[in-house]
């Protein structure tokens, strides 16, 4: 492992790099905030997919693509005067410290929940109060994720279920409420409701301690293998999906799902 002042010494590198690239390469040369800013969005998400897959190499890879991001917006805000790298680190720094008393201070925060509760009782103060409890949600993220975090923000100022076996009624609730819809055929209300029981699943997972985010992803590429291995099939026999009956493309399913060799796949 290096030491810190190497590690200091690659990241001057790094800014070294940028400077050159800013001032030498037409295509860096013209970028701007709004220019990267999708590019950013994409390196975010081939990150997330390295990190789902435990690909150290291609977790490190996407680290450096995406910190490459941040420290192209920050050479952009030190030429228009606005900032420079050292206040972003300096700024962070600040904030993980003031949201840390119980490290850097005198509070006490013994678990992680403590920790995440004291977390969002500090944010709230550090605009003078004006913030409220959900407005840190940023508006962008998708779907499922946002649903997360929005109970995850509710439970830490004591907003949740008082036992977590409570939340099945309301996942019944919902989805009677939903079935109720379906039979009338109302557009409108059924997605309504659908959002309504995806809303109390995602509850029912952050309460089990499962990412929902997460789980959905490990089925769809658990969907992608299986289906993967259908097609493959098919062609060895000189066919299309298309031409077969539903009951042979449930045999050969079941026949990869048999095949799969993961410790901790369940039936599906």
């Amino acid at each position: 492992m290096t030491n810190k002042e190497e590690r200091l010494q690659a990241f001057g590198r790094l800014l070294d790099v940028m400077d050159e690239l800013r001032e030498k390469c037409p295509w860096d040369r013209k970028q701007t905030n709004e220019s990267l800013r999708s590019n950013t969005i994409e390196e975010t998400y081939e990150l997330c997919d390295a990190l789902i897959r435990d690909d150290n190499n291609g977790i490190k890879e996407e680290l450096g693509d995406l910190l490459l991001h941040i420290v192209f917006y920050a050479k952009i805000g030190e030429e228009k005067e606005a900032f420079d790298i050292k206040e972003v680190c300096n700024a962070i720094c600040d904030k993980l410290i003031f949201r840390h008393p119980h490290v850097f201070g005198t509070a006490e925060a013994n678990t992680p929940q403590q920790v995440e509760q004291s977390w969002e009782q500090i944010k709230l103060k550090e605009k003078g109060g004006s913030k409220t409890v959900l407005q840190g949600v940023p508006a962008g993220l998708p779907s499922i994720v946002k649903a997360h975090r929005i109970q995850d923000k509710a439970r830490n100022v004591g907003f949740d279920w008082e036992e977590r076996e409570q939340v099945w009624d309301k996942v019944r609730e919902e989805l009677s409420e939903l079935q109720t819809e379906i039979n009338r055929m109302e557009d409108d209300r059924m997605e309504d409701e659908f959002g309504d029981l995806f809303f109390s699943l995602i509850n029912a997972a952050r309460l089990y301690k499962i990412n929902p985010d997460n789980a959905l992803e490990r089925t769809n590429q658990k969907f992608i293998r299986r289906f993967n291995y259908l097609e493959a099939y098919a062609k060895q026999q000189g066919r299309s999906l298309k031409e077969m009956t539903l009951e042979e493309m449930d045999r050969i399913w079941n026949e990869a799902k048999r095949n799969e060799k993961e410790p901790h796949s369940h039936n599906s």
